[in-house]
Order: C-alpha cells, then structure tokens, then sequence
C-alpha cells in the first residue's frame, strides 16, 4: 500500500493530523477549498485591522506539559515555541444578576458568589469544586495523544495504565451528562446557570447534554492555581501557520483555492479525488476534514452502506453563528479593558436560545499589532445558536439580506455598547457575517459549527468509517466543538496510521 494521503480541508483537525502524518513518513497532500488555511480558526485582513474569523479562547497553549492535545500537536512537529502567546486570567461577565470580572486559577470565583448569593452558595461551590477535583484527575489521566485505534493502543496506552486504573472509579462516571454531578451537588440557580454557560461553551450542548468528562478536563485546567488563558500573538492566524509550517517541514503540501469534488472509489476502497478542475489525485488513504454531512455528499452513491449514511445524515447540527467584525477608534477607551466579554439576557430562555448568549473579544488589548496603532479589533458573536432557517435561500446580494443583517446584529451592537457605550460613533471598518457567510467560506451544511451529539444519545462515532480507505477527522467525530477537541480527533487518527514505534517517538517528543 502506498503512503500517499489526501486531507478534505484545512480546518485544525486536518492540519493536526496532516502535520503528524508528515512526520509519520506519509506523503500527504491536505486541499482546502478556500484561498485561506485554517478553517473556522482562519485569520484574515480588511483595512489594515486582522480579524479572527471564529472563537479565540484559548488555555493550555503556552507551555509543555500541558493537556491540552493541540500543544502535544505543536510540540510533536517542533513548532511549539514558535508561537509567542500573551497570557491573562480575567474576563469580563455581563449577566441578569449583574456585571462583574472573573478569574481563572484561583478563588475570585468564591468572592464573586458570596457577593451575589451569600454564603450557602459559596459552600455548594466548594462541595461542587471538591467532586470535581477526582474527576478531574480521570480526565487528564490519560493523554489524547497516546490514543490509536488498533492493537497497538496496548503499547502506547500501557505507561498510563496505573494512573488509569487509580482513578477508575471516577472514569466510570466520565460518560455521564455532567447535569448527574450538579444534580447531586448544587442547587443554587446561578451556579447551575454558571455551569450551562460553561458547558454550552464547550459542547455546544448544555449540562443535561455535555459529557462529565469534558467539564472536568476543564475544571483541571481553569481552576488549578496558577493557570492563566492564552492569546497567539498573530491572531488565529499565527497558530494556522505554525501547524501549516510543521506540515510542510516533513514534506507535506497545502493547496488552497482547490475545491474536491468526488471521492473516488474502486473496488470497495477510497482511492483518490476529483477536483472541480477536473484533475484527479490519488491516495491510500482519503480523510475527510468536512462535516459528516458533507462528507457523505462526496462518496459516491452506494459506496457506503444505506444504514451508515442514514445515520449519519440524521446527526443534528449545532445551529449556525452570527458575527460582527468591528475596526474601531481606540482613542479614550478605559485601559482596563477585558480581552473577553459574556453577555446573557435571560437565563430562563435557556443557554441555548438564539440571541441569549453574545460572545465579544478584543485581541488588541493584547495584541496591538492587530489593528492600525490607537485601533481596535473587535469581534461579536451568537456562538452556534443563530437559526440557520431564517437565512436559507436569501441572496446574499438583496436588499432583504442585508435588511436581515442589520436587524439580527442589533443585540450584538447592545451587548457591545454595556462595554463600550460610543462604540457606533467609533467604528471605522464594519463586517456582518451569517449563516450564509460560515456556508459559503467554510463548505459547511447549512452553516453549522458541528453537530450537537447529546452525551445522553451515545459516543461520537470517531473517525473510521465503512469505506475502506475514508477516514474522518474534526468536529464530527470526538466530543466538543473546540481546538482540544479536533486537536485530538487529528492526533488518533494520525496516530493509527503510524507504527507503533514512531508513536512513541512522537509521544517522547511530544510529552516529554
């Protein structure tokens, strides 16, 4: 079999697992569709200010010895000191019970309840933080990049056996919704509130629906002293271009502006693709970095299984963003201002409700170089709860659309002015992106960030499929809708492909 692999986007898990591939000794081609790397996390410019096309939070990033499976990537194709990262541990939180700033890595958290709630919440707090602390230690016991899915996983997973086997009674909870550990821990409404929040942030799903062990690979991280949050110098962007740069130093190519077509298929296996230039690249082995959705739209028809497409096609979609690129005159504005901000309106329309939760950043309060000097860059966003039904088949050039634009951006503009109350009279380079911006740009169904697979419903499916030679990677394979998450889907799958040695080189370099 040859080592040839071609990668259907260049979305972070396809360049993960690309850029591990590489190193693996695979001859891998990733082809992304559009002119920019990065998928969801790509950067791109407009009038001298750089935007950050998705969400920018990041942790975990700055140092080795982290567990968050995108540094192990980093470090495992020499590229993790070469992104610089400003550090900080506060946020700003605008919320129905009132304004205030919160701490990650220490107990300003406390405070912050005992102001609000009083003492009994405090105490259910620390009854929460102390349930968490054993699953925390579950979830961390073991190493997303240690992971493969064939025999040899005995091998690489056997040097973490016994941190396996002493938290294995809080394993055996990992799998629960996470609502299961507030249910019987916490009853104060705006802990519980809190913690939908957190979730929703994670998962895309609330408590009811997210994992326990994602909450408390969280927990670990945010809430052990001394932790901080992270921020690449560069924007998003700087962290895309490690990860292409770590693809091409072990030989792998990126084409942008190349549009796959067609899987090709012969004889029961993925052999290749078809562009819609009409050339066609062969490969071993085709791993799709779309959405399952719009995977399947590329395997040719009965070439998968009826049951395994009707499945797949049924997996439910987070709903789509709403964002508002904001260049601003920075000339007045308080310097105390937060790198993030959270709004929420109502915590009774549930955490999820279009509208509810606005996310803003302000990467210039740490990176200046991202907008012109005295400027800033700002970005807004309903993160994955914009209907996608109220956009569908509009003409992105009618008057309708952009009438539905100024109309939908109104409470983003709302929640901005809470922190910046001129901000209109400010703003010097304006963007609304929708529904139809993240199909169009990201070749995403239906403008989707991924899909909502509830904890309740079962396991994410991961990335084999029925068709020999197709694999998957991204979102639509490994719980959670972040970096981490898609970070790790790209390390498994490298990972299987490899050899059991050249695994646990990478994992020496990786780990340490």
């Amino acid at each position: 079999m040859s080592k040839d692999v071609i990668i259907i986007g260049s979305g972070i898990g396809g360049l993960c697992c690309g850029a591990l591939l590489a190193r693996y000794g695979y001859r891998v081609t990733v082809c992304e569709s559009h002119t920019i790397a990065g998928g969801a996390a790509h950067g791109f410019e407009r009038e001298g200010y750089t935007f950050d096309s998705g969400p920018s939070l990041y942790s975990g990033m700055s140092y080795r010895g982290s567990t968050n499976p995108l540094r192990h990537v980093l470090d495992a194709v020499g590229e993790g000191d070469t992104v610089t990262w400003a550090n900080y541990d506060t946020w700003g939180v605008r919320l129905p019970e009132g304004d205030f700033d919160t701490t990650v890595g220490n107990d300003q958290f406390a405070e912050v309840l005992h102001r609000l709630r009083g003492e009994a919440a405090v105490e259910e707090w620390r009854r929460l933080q102390a349930a968490m602390v054993p699953l925390g230690k579950a979830a961390t016991a073991l190493p997303a990049a240690a992971l493969r899915l064939d025999g040899g996983a005995w091998q690489t997973v056997a040097p973490y056996a016994w941190n396996l086997l002493r938290n294995a009674p809080a394993l055996a909870q990992s799998s629960n919704p996470f609502s299961s550990v507030l249910d019987r821990t916490t009853t104060d409404s705006f802990i519980r509130h809190w913690m939908n929040l957190l979730c929703f942030l994670l998962s895309g799903l609330p408590a009811e629906g997210t994992s326990t062990a994602e909450m408390a690979f969280m927990f670990a991280e945010w809430y052990r002293p001394g932790v901080t949050l992270d921020y690449p110098i560069g924007g998003s962007a700087a962290l895309v271009d490690a990860l292409v740069r770590g693809l091409k130093n072990f030989g792998g190519t990126l084409r942008l502006g190349t549009h796959v077509k067609k899987i090709l298929v012969d004889h029961g296996r993925a052999t290749g693709v078809t562009l819609r230039s009409g050339e066609v690249l062969r490969a071993s082995t085709i791993i799709a970095n779309a959405s399952i959705w719009d995977t399947l739209k590329l395997v040719p028809e009965g070439a998968l299984p009826q049951d395994f497409v009707t499945e797949r096609q049924a997996t439910t979609p987070c709903p789509s963003f709403l964002h508002l690129h904001l260049g601003i005159d920075g000339e007045g504005l308080p310097p105390d201002l937060a790198c993030h901000y959270i709004t929420v309106e109502d915590w009774e329309r549930g955490i999820d409700a279009p509208q509810n939760l606005i996310v803003m950043s302000i990467p210039t309060v740490l990176d200046p170089s991202l907008a012109p000097p005295g400027k800033h860059t700002i970005h807004v966003y309903t993160p994955a709860t914009e209907p996608y039904d109220l956009w569908e088949g509009l003409d992105r050039r009618s008057a309708e659309y952009a009438d539905l634009k100024k109309t939908r951006a109104e409470p983003l503009w709302q929640a901005l002015e809470r922190i910046i109350p001129d901000v209109r009279q400010r703003v010097e380079v304006e963007l609304v992106g929708t529904p139809l911006t993240h199909e169009r740009f990201l070749r995403c169904h239906r403008g989707s960030y991924g899909p909502a697979i509830s904890v309740q419903d079962g396991l994410f499916p991961g990335p084999k499929t029925p068709l020999e030679g197709l694999l998957c990677v991204g979102g639509s394979t490994f719980p959670g809708i972040g970096l981490p998450a898609v970070a790790a889907c790209g390390l498994i799958t490298a990972n299987t492909l490899a050899s059991v040695s050249q695994h646990r080189a990478m994992l020496r370099d990786a780990l340490g």
